[in-house]
């Protein structure tokens, strides 16, 4: 009798072709075992085809040339072992189908998982029941899948027929009597040719998202980059101010001990000054009391004679030099200084207040997040607008100013005959007194026979050829007249194809690199986009030349 531990499965040994305990077991070197006349029978269908090509059943490994079959006598006595027992062990637990598992449809008693679901017989198999799939030609067709618990899902609950068409008018799957009935008249195709057309769509989405995912992945790395550069650009700002701080703390007690040394030096030589005259005043005090004992010893000689004849030695005093050239200033000797110190701090205090209002309004201004989009409406671009005035000491001498040096004429005779190393010499040009930082809109209106409304670096030549808006690479221009519009750069330029406008509006986000023109109307027309780099400070910037010619800034709201 067998031991409980050498329990024999009928299963390991039976043939995976005929279901049945091995006849005859011989083993292919795949080492899988069949039934010798079940295994031949097998190659001698496949010899039957053109390929010719021997293979296993279960594992489909292919042998050429066809093996030579030779039974396996350890195999069969172990087989004729389990006969005469009877003896079989179930199969082990895990082998079972559980509440979760898809269990074997065909299974009879307790059911094993299923290891398969067929789409055409609708049917689920565990590993045994599943190997005709795998041996018959005519189930080796049909289309296996991972274990489904919904294949009645499958079948329409009209005509209780398996659904192998799609509606498209409909989007449902139906049967092939649902195609030819209700739904005749619809868009109707295999549900495999829907597959196959959704399956495209589904890989184009894929590819879709594949690449939005390495956008965003590729905007993760740079907003990393940009975190590491803020943190870096603060620390060294920290440094360097700190740096240039501790410099002007140095620079002001240097010139506070140049202050208190000159001070010194001062009263060193004014008190050598007032002693060297104190010890002079003290040596004629001196002199003057010997003198006036000399005159007091003579008052008393009470020998007239004796008297005369000393009187006439007696030498005349001499005038002082000293008593009237003597001016006391009370309390009045280095107050003079303090003054000019507390003037100088008082100006230091203006100019910080000043200085500091621009840090303040340049830390304000840091924008590290990715550029917003630009605006569409007139709405959204009036939120970044703002009020430019021109700058009088820019203007060439036959510019007028007006309006609160926002609207700007050409005259025939100059207006200034002040010379100033900002003003521009050859042509009627004027920069904004205004420099633009961040995201800015502001508008132009203009009667003239031609202008031209420019963005320009400061530093921007103010005389020559080389000083107009557009002939250099410090400016950028859109000229505007009533037949042409052209855009100016470098001495490069470029036709635009647009309707003109006496109202130009100007987009700017000097961070993002971004100028835009546009035609100001009922709507907003662009008419060119610049994507550059800016590397200073921006300002707005008007040319025109011709007499009477008005421009002028708009104010919005």
């Amino acid at each position: 009798m067998a031991q409980p531990g050498n329990q024999l499965n009928s299963t390991s040994f039976s043939c995976m072709i005929c279901q049945r305990l091995l006849k005859d077991p011989v083993t292919i070197t795949c080492r899988h075992s069949y039934c010798m006349t079940c295994i031949k029978s097998f190659w001698d269908k496949e010899e039957g085809k053109k390929e010719k090509i021997h293979s296993c059943p279960q594992c489909r490994k292919t042998f050429i040339p066809r093996p030579v079959l030779v039974k396996n006598v350890m195999f069969a006595a172990l087989v004729e072992n389990l006969k005469e027992t009877g003896i079989q062990s179930a199969p082990a637990d895990h082998c079972y189908a559980g509440p979760e598992d898809v269990s074997c449809d065909v299974c009879s008693g307790r059911k094993l998982k299923a290891i398969k679901s067929c789409l055409i017989c609708l049917a689920s198999y565990c590993e045994k029941h599943l190997q005709p799939h795998y041996v018959a030609a005519p189930l080796k067709k049909h289309k296996l899948v991972e274990p489904s618990k919904n294949l009645q899902e499958n079948i329409c609950s009209t005509h209780d027929e398996v659904m192998k068409m799609f509606c498209r008018t409909d989007q449902k799957c139906i049967c092939y009597l649902c195609s030819v009935e209700e739904h005749r008249d619809h868009d109707t195709v295999s549900a495999a040719a829907e597959r196959t057309e959704r399956q495209r769509k589904l890989e184009e989405s894929q590819q879709q998202i594949q690449q939005r995912i390495q956008d965003r992945e590729k905007e993760v790395k740079l907003l990393q980059q940009e975190l590491e550069a803020i943190h870096h650009s603060a620390d060294q700002t920290v440094d360097d101010s700190d740096e240039i701080f501790t410099q002007m703390i140095r620079l002001i007690q240097k010139t506070s001990c140049d202050v208190k040394q000159q001070i010194r030096s001062q009263q060193q030589t004014e008190v050598s000054r007032v002693k060297d005259l104190q010890e002079e005043l003290e040596q004629e005090i001196t002199e003057l009391k010997r003198r006036d004992a000399e005159l007091k010893q003579l008052s008393l000689t009470e020998d007239h004679n004796q008297f005369l004849l000393s009187y006439p030695s007696l030498p005349p005093l001499s005038e002082s030099s000293h008593s009237s050239s003597i001016n006391v200033r009370p309390l009045r000797y280095f107050e003079d200084v303090t003054a000019a110190v507390s003037e100088l701090r008082d100006k230091l205090q203006d100019i910080l207040r000043e200085e500091w209002t621009n840090i303040s309004r340049t830390l304000t201004h840091v924008d590290v997040l990715l550029p917003e989009p630009e605006p569409k409406r007139r709405a959204d671009f009036l939120k970044y607008s703002c009020q430019i005035t021109l700058d009088p000491n820019t203007a060439h001498r036959r510019l007028l100013l007006s309006e609160e040096n926002r609207k700007v004429t050409m005259m025939a005779k100059p207006q200034s005959d002040s010379d100033h190393p900002d003003r521009f010499t050859l042509y009627g040009e004027v920069l904004s007194r205004e420099s633009l930082t961040g995201r800015c809109y502001w508008e132009v209106e203009w009667i003239a026979y031609f202008v031209y409304v420019a963005v320009t670096y400061k530093d921007i030549r103010r005389s020559g050829e080389e000083s107009g808006f557009g002939f250099n690479d410090k400016s950028w221009a859109l000229y505007c007249s009533q037949d042409n519009l052209f855009f100016f750069h470098n001495n490069i330029q470029t036709s635009i194809s647009a309707p003109g406008s006496s109202r130009i509006g100007v987009y700017l986000d000097d961070r993002a690199g971004v100028l835009s023109f546009y035609s100001v109307s009922e709507s907003m027309t662009l008419l060119h986009r610049v994507q550059t780099t800016f590397t200073q400070p921006l300002h707005a910037g008007l040319l025109f030349n011709h007499v009477g010619d008005t421009v002028k800034f708009c104010k919005l709201k």
